[in-house]
């Protein structure tokens, strides 16, 4: 009567196991999916919130008629679905859609819109039209007669503050932050096999290896990525802590040959245009992780959005301060503080910090304020995308593509009732977790890079309780003048070195386009970006592509600027997804909907257990499921 399609980790199996156990239910298995059913028969749909854990399932009520499509709060785990026809389609990924043969590959302006805006499209959007992603902390339900679907939104962060948290001295709220990561590490280092780290030489992953160190004393094995460019690595910081630790540490080199090695494969695996190369030395990095014979890892992403860690968040209080001010020469100044790798002084640095943040800058009371200069920015990019492209998409806030962001109705209508009362520090981390943890950090740069190679990432501050805390704290727990992550740097002063717990945020990045243009340019880049292939495709502005490529050429791909880097390297991604899903693709899915044409009905096997029968196996039989696909 319920079936389960499932897909991730319940770290809180055996709590929930005990508790449904007392109430009668009878287990078959000693899986973690085994309780996302008997949870189900038990609460009904108040299950999803009893689940601690990323995951991503379908959930067949045939008694109800009912099929839920599920996905975890934050989005750790992907759900994609599509109608064809008078089917239903769904999977972890697009292309497993497209493989069925039912839906066909195509782009979706809307969603390139998002991409080439916000580096990514934010759920229900994908970059493939009709092909729709399951929001986070929200089942779909859908009627199995007639295949309507409801959206059920069953969580999102609350940024109001707590009372109880904000009576809190620091050293409390410290304490407090540490009970739950420690708890949260507990949980997630359950598995049937050994359980690894990244180390990035950070803060947060930093804490996340000490305390794994903490709850088990067995060995640690750690994962680390090094930069041939001495501008992005942190080998010195990543060695510091796995001596520390005592860890059997991995290292992988990753420099230009490796980026343009794998950039193609990554775009295939994360089925969207890339604003950025950072997601490929993670890619490498899983493969590392494959090669040393582990198939877990904890890793400390979440942190900057839930404690304030982003320049972003700094840069909102920088403006604000100016604003009050706007004619000041000086506070603008402060933005050489937040961003010391950008090469400029004197006069000209307060010009180019003027240009860049100033615009809309006494507008404070708009909701997005901390990242409409993000986002107009990247907006630039979107001028590679073919004018036909440009024409069909609304940008996300329903104007042009390339106009901005501004008074995004659709972004306003998700944020939750009395948004308008919170702190502007918590309204710019409800955003960031919107538009960009799960649709890019946790995708882009988690999820389909680490399976791609079997590895899965598990995310300690991103337990239910850590994230609910730190949503709940005020915002002097988190941001204090342009000093962030407060309660975590004084819980990490306790066990971690000064060098490590005082030490500025470094941006996570990668080198782009002078990995990717120079001397010896690799071929797949001559290719995409050669006048045939942006003519035949069709998804680039020629004369635009043209441009930008002819003059990263002629620089060996010194761009002048971050978002005439981005575009290319979104022109180029782009390229690759076309050649990767629409051409090569539609052949496969041609062969695939004919095998699946001349086929049988699709149907599933599943072996049932009588109770009644001392638990003895019933026969299988072939159960036939309006629109399954294989």
């Amino acid at each position: 009567t319920v079936w389960l399609s499932f897909n991730g980790e319940i770290f809180n199996h055996v709590e929930l196991r005990r508790e449904l156990t007392a109430q009668g239910h009878r287990f078959a298995t000693g899986t973690d999916s085994e309780v996302v059913v008997h949870c189900y028969e038990q609460h009904g749909e108040r299950a999803w919130s009893m689940l601690n854990g990323q995951f991503a399932f379908a959930l067949l009520d045939r008694r109800a008629g009912r099929l839920w499509l599920v996905r975890d709060r934050v989005g750790i785990l992907p759900l994609h679905w599509a109608r064809a026809g008078r089917r239903l389609v769904f999977g972890s990924e697009a292309k497993a859609l497209f493989a069925s043969g039912l839906v066909d590959a195509a782009l979706d302006p809307d969603g390139l819109a998002q991409v080439f805006t916000r580096w990514s499209a934010m759920a229900p959007a994908t970059a493939f039209a009709g092909v729709r992603s399951v929001r986070p902390g929200t089942a779909l339900r859908i009627d199995t007669h007639d295949l309507s679907a409801t959206e059920q939104r069953w969580w999102q962060p609350d940024m109001t503050v707590d009372p109880r948290l904000a009576a809190l001295s620091p050293d409390a709220a410290a304490d407090e932050l540490g009970d739950r990561l420690a708890d949260s590490v507990r949980l997630r280092l359950r598995a049937d096999v050994p359980v690894g780290a990244y180390l990035s030489g950070g803060l947060d992953s930093s804490v996340i290896g000490s305390l794994a160190r903490q709850v088990d004393a067995g060995p640690l094995e750690t994962f680390a990525v090094r930069f041939r460019d001495p501008a992005f690595d942190e080998t010195a910081e990543q060695r510091r802590m796995a001596t520390l630790l005592g860890t059997r540490h991995h290292e992988i080199v990753c420099g230009p040959d490796e980026i343009a090695g794998a950039l193609a494969d990554v775009v295939w695996h994360c089925e969207a245009p890339l604003l950025r190369t950072a997601p490929v030395p993670l890619y490498l990095l899983s493969g590392l992780v494959r090669d040393a014979g582990m198939k877990v890892v904890l890793t400390g992403e979440g942190a900057d959005e839930l404690l304030a860690g982003y320049s972003v968040f700094k840069e909102d209080r920088v403006r604000r301060f100016w604003a009050r001010q706007p004619g000041s020469a000086m506070r603008p100044a402060l933005f050489s503080r937040l961003h010391p790798e950008v090469q400029a002084g004197g006069a000209r640095a307060t010009d180019m910090w003027g240009h860049f943040f100033g615009r809309d800058l006494t507008a404070t009371d708009l909701p997005f304020y901390a990242h409409l200069t993000r986002w107009h920015n990247t907006s630039w990019a979107g001028r590679v995308l073919h004018p036909d492209l440009r024409a069909a998409a609304a940008g996300p806030a329903g104007g042009p593509l390339g106009a901005g962001a501004g008074d995004d109705p659709t972004l306003l209508a998700e944020m939750p009732p009395g948004w308008a009362g919170w702190h502007p520090l918590a309204r710019a981390q409800w955003v960031e977790v919107a538009t960009f943890m799960s649709s890019y950090l946790l995708s882009h740069q988690g999820d389909r890079v680490a399976m791609a190679h079997g590895v899965e990432v598990r995310y300690p501050f991103l337990d239910p309780d850590v994230v609910d805390f730190c949503a709940a704290l005020p915002p002097d727990h988190k941001l204090v003048g342009l000093r962030d992550k407060v309660a975590l740097r004084r819980l990490a002063a306790r066990t971690l070195p000064p060098e490590i717990w005082r030490r500025p945020k470094q941006p996570y990045r990668a080198p782009m386009t002078t990995a990717l243009f120079g001397p010896d340019e690799p071929g797949f880049v001559t290719d995409l970006l050669s006048d045939g292939a942006i003519d035949g495709l069709g998804l680039l502005d020629p004369k635009a592509a043209r441009l930008l490529r002819d003059r990263a050429r002629a620089r060996a791909g010194h761009l002048p600027g971050e978002r005439e880097e981005m575009a290319l390297v979104g022109a180029l991604t782009l390229q690759a997804l076309g050649r990767a899903y629409l051409v090569e693709g539609a052949e496969r899915a041609a062969a695939a909907r004919a095998r699946f044409d001349a086929g049988p009905p699709p149907h599933v096997l599943v072996d049932l257990t009588d109770d009644r029968r001392g638990g003895e196996p019933v026969p299988a039989a072939p159960v036939h499921t309006q629109g399954a696909t294989r």
